[in-house]
């Protein structure tokens, strides 16, 4: 059994770990089978077990946090589970500094992002089905997480995609919205065929597909690293493995070009949003990336030669891939008016700082954003459905519409040209028809120019929103969004200007300007939401919403601001001293797990003005640009005067009009024009063909059976009934003629044994 000597000296841990992520996994099947019918039974369950999972991994991570050799010596346990002729492929779950730092975060997330559910989709039709998708979703994560090898990882990868599918298109009555969902399922599987490519080679060349005997093993990375790939393209085994393993990233990281799916995934409720962002999917890909990091980091073994290190060309795409698609989705946020959306492509783009982070070997880095992330994350989507929830009820105030239908959309004078996503970009907080009204054009609750003035009518919403904004756009100091994002950069510059390395300048480069844009449009959407006078009179009439859905926005809050204290720099002036013995703990707590440690960067002072600069300088800006002087209802957005550009970045670069000449055209145009021709003079052929063949081949073996099966069976029965009949005629009934029978018979026997022993 691996990790037994682990396991056994801390039998808790190992137990627990096997069920966190039961409860949640049970809760699915408890709606599904039983308490589908009860809105209070469901939501006992459904939050019960969420909770009993987060308090699980509270005792866990709590049990591990300070042990200095769990990087090395994991605890777990395992026990065989398939046979695979002379091997045997293991289950197991194993806690290591990397899901201990998972353990933390996920189950917590999900927690309040469920208790939230409960008041937002308080009123939709399909309640019980939401709550059994979102268990299974939960439960799928965390299973993800404390799996000790990439096979069962992979099935709470597909898990996890099945219920993003089922999400998504949640209010599949809506056109916008089952397109999202098979666009996101159909764009998630090209980079999960590539991730199970990866996934046979890599078992292909070591004979397993265990984390720790993969990854903690010089001597299988050394083989892998000095193994030529297939293929002959000049990389080492190991690194077309890890860009293999990578692609799976590509697809549910939305990384570019797999991106095009994250943004249309908004047809979704938004907990679901808040989930995707947050806690699973998009997570679940980084997650990945930075397990395999070690394999990803040995591919720059080959070509150690008089003391040059090889140029690691898989992280160098790795890297590039990320500073893409960072800068990419930064500059689409600019330029978008739907309030859920922004926060898509930002999250794009910062899921793209961690790619890159990890493109440069930042590994600790990555990991310390994408917690940073996961917190400040689910607070601005929860937020902004506490916006959506309200300005749809001042909505139904002023029109006196008081059902729970779903929000109608209205928009202001469209431009010619710009796409604004009319059809398919709508929340839906209830799940009914839409409905419009007798009282003018339709309102749509998410379009930002929609609303102005929500900072008096909604407080809390608006200060816990500000907080999350903050930290996203890396306000100094006092957010987490500051600590992660100045570690990236120090990293960056550090590779890049110090050392002298081309990936790490792009990388540095191409970051701050992400960074600057980041700040900007945090200030717009701040602005544009809850600044100056409201715009419409539903924003002018919007509430606050109940605790169930404020409490989580507070709690989130907290961490925002405060999480990224766990991994200040200890020689950071100021903030070092007053951490003490705690500065740096999570950089060297996940150091601890790569054979060689993670690196220790001396101070330098230049990447932290940069910090400081493009957040101060974006925040700046956007507040200049907006805050100053806030929109008014009826006025132009300054960006729309970027002319083709904003059409450009409102268009998202055009990826989706582009992809749908190159791929979804064609094959539409095969479908409409061929299918038929191939079905009458290509299938029909074959398969008659096949049908006349079939046919021959049946009256072939009929002949066969006909003459020498049932031929012969016939002769056979034939000579035993004529030896029948030749015996019956012995049978004469007369004593005397038997006497003579039995008489000749021992003659025979005597003469045949005097011939044999003469």
């Amino acid at each position: 059994m691996m990790f037994a000597e682990a396991a056994t000296s801390n039998p808790l841990v190992a137990t627990l770990l096997w069920l966190i992520p039961l409860p949640p996994i049970l809760a699915f099947g408890l709606i599904a089978l039983f308490t589908n019918r009860s809105r209070a039974a469901t939501t006992a369950v459904a939050l019960g077990g969420m909770v009993l999972s987060w308090l699980m991994s509270l005792v866990v991570f709590f049990s591990v946090w300070q042990n200095h050799e769990l990087g090395q010596h994991p605890i777990g346990s395992q026990f065989a589970w398939l046979a695979t002729g002379d091997t045997t492929l293991n289950i197991g779950v194993v806690v290591d500094p990397l899901s201990a730092t998972f353990l933390f975060m996920v189950p917590l997330a999900a927690t309040l992002i469920f208790l939230y559910s409960t008041s937002y989709m308080a009123h939709e039709t399909r309640y019980t089905r939401f709550f059994a998708y979102l268990s299974l979703f939960a439960g799928s994560m965390m299973g993800l997480v404390v799996s000790d090898n990439l096979l069962t990882l992979f099935v709470f990868w597909e898990l996890m995609g099945f219920c993003s599918y089922s999400l998504i298109g949640f209010f599949y009555y809506k056109e916008s919205a089952y397109k999202a969902a098979v666009k996101a399922f159909m764009t998630t599987r090209v980079g999960d065929m590539l991730l199970i490519l990866g996934m046979v080679y890599l078992y292909a060349m070591t004979g397993t597909l265990n984390f720790h005997d993969i990854l903690q093993n010089k001597e299988v990375l050394e083989k892998l690293a000095m193994t030529p790939a297939v293929l002959g393209i000049g990389l080492p085994a190991a690194g077309l493995i890890g860009l293999l393993i990578f692609g799976g990233t590509v697809g549910k990281s939305a990384q570019w070009p797999l991106h095009v799916w994250l943004p249309d995934a908004m047809e979704g409720p938004t907990p679901v949003s808040a989930m995707i962002h947050a806690a699973t999917m998009v997570s679940a890909g980084i997650f990945m990336t930075l397990r395999f990091f070690p394999l990803l980091q040995a591919a720059g073994g080959m070509g150690h030669e008089e003391g040059h290190a090889a140029v690691n060309i898989a992280l160098m795409i790795v890297g590039v891939i990320g500073a893409i698609t960072a800068f990419m989705g930064a500059t689409i946020a600019v330029a978008q008016y739907d309030v859920k959306r922004v926060l898509a492509f930002s999250t794009i783009s910062q899921l793209g700082f961690m790619v890159a982070a990890i493109g440069i070997g930042a590994y600790a880095a990555a990991a310390f954003h994408l917690l940073t992330h996961a917190f400040f994350k689910a607070l601005l989507f929860l937020g902004s459905g506490s916006v959506i929830h309200g300005v749809e009820h001042g909505h139904q105030h002023v029109t006196g519409h008081h059902e729970h239908g779903d929000p109608a959309q209205v928009y202001a004078e469209p431009i010619p040209g710009v796409d604004y996503g009319h059809d398919d970009h709508h929340d839906d907080a209830h799940g009914h028809d839409d409905h419009h009204d007798d009282h003018g054009p339709a309102f749509d609750p998410q379009d930002m120019r929609n609303m102005g003035g929500l900072a008096k009518r909604m407080p809390i919403t608006f200060v816990t929103f500000l907080i999350g904004g903050l930290a996203l756009a890396g306000f100094p100091f006092v957010t987490a969004g500051f600590w992660s994002k100045d570690e990236i950069f120090a990293d960056a510059w550090n590779h890049g200007f110090v050392h002298g390395d081309l990936l790490g300048q792009i990388v540095f480069i191409t970051l701050v300007l992400s960074a600057l844009m980041t700040a900007f449009y945090t200030m717009r959407q701040i602005a544009m939401t809850f600044l100056g006078a409201p715009r419409t009179e539903a924003a002018a009439h919007a509430s606050e919403n109940p605790p169930a859905m404020t409490i989580p926005l507070i709690v989130l809050a907290v961490f925002a601001a405060l999480i990224g204290f766990v991994n200040v720099p200890k020689d950071f002036p100021l903030f070092g001293a007053m951490m003490g013995d705690g500065a740096g703990w999570l950089g060297h707590f996940l150091g601890s797990q790569l054979l060689e440690g993670a690196e220790h960067l001396a101070f330098n002072p230049i990447p932290v003005v940069f910090s400081l600069v493009v957040a101060l300088g974006g925040l700046g800006l956007g507040w200049l640009v907006y805050g100053r002087n806030p929109m008014k209802a009826g006025q132009v957005d300054v960006v729309e005067k970027l002319g083709g550009l904003f059409t450009f970045l409102n268009r998202r670069w055009m990826w989706d009009e582009l992809y749908r000449k190159i791929f979804i055209n064609p094959l539409q145009w095969v479908a409409d024009h061929y299918s038929a021709a191939i079905d009458k003079r290509v299938l029909d052929v074959v398969l008659e063909s096949v049908y006349r063949v079939g046919g021959a081949l049946a009256g072939g073996f009929k002949t066969f059976d006909r003459t020498v099966v049932t031929g012969f069976s016939d002769w056979v029965g034939s000579v035993f009934k004529g030896a029948g009949e030749m015996g019956r005629e012995l049978q004469t009934g007369q004593i005397q003629a038997y006497l003579l029978s039995g008489l000749a018979m021992i003659l025979v026997i005597v003469i045949a044994f005097l011939l044999m022993f003469q």
